[in-house]
């Protein structure tokens, strides 16, 4: 498995953003407004990414008192990772375009408040996909250099 190139995450988020922006044009006036729980379940999801990075990090690294992770552990934390990047640049480009359709009608209650469910839930994607690469970035094996940079700055 390769990592996340970040112009892969950029070019699905266009895509994403035009498609949602062409079918709104169309559709808008028959759908329901835009539920927030995708924003909230993303920012949980975002939290859990980041501090699980952290720990796979320390345990991958062999910090002190930390027992070691399985290897198939580790590539089962660097496939949800990537899983959940490209899945969060899809809705944050469907969330974007939705947001640029809409900034044109702010004037009327239901696109306002589609408007800021949008907003919301594009910063979550957002950091759904930070969290996400910092995720896959913890899963990788330090080099010797890395290993000797951070002996030296560990206290004595």
């Amino acid at each position: 498995m390769r990592p996340t190139r970040t112009w892969v995450l950029v070019a699905t988020a266009v895509v994403s953003l035009l498609v949602s922006w062409l079918v709104l044009r169309i559709v808008y006036s028959s759908l329901p407004p835009l539920p927030w729980t995708a924003a909230v379940a993303m920012v949980l999801l975002a939290l859990a990414e980041a501090v699980s990075g952290r720990n796979l990090r320390a345990r991958i690294r062999g910090g002190p008192g930390l027992k070691p992770i399985a290897p198939l552990a580790a590539v089962r934390m660097a496939a949800l990772a990537k899983a959940s990047s490209h899945a969060a640049a899809v809705i944050g480009g469907l969330a974007a375009g939705a947001l640029v359709y809409l900034t044109s009608s702010l004037s009327k209650s239901v696109p306002r408040s589609d408007a800021i469910t949008a907003g919301g839930t594009l910063v979550a994607a957002v950091l759904l996909v930070l969290a996400a690469l910092y995720l896959e970035h913890s899963c990788r094996v330090p080099s010797d250099d890395d290993e000797d940079a951070d002996r030296q700055r560990a206290p004595r």
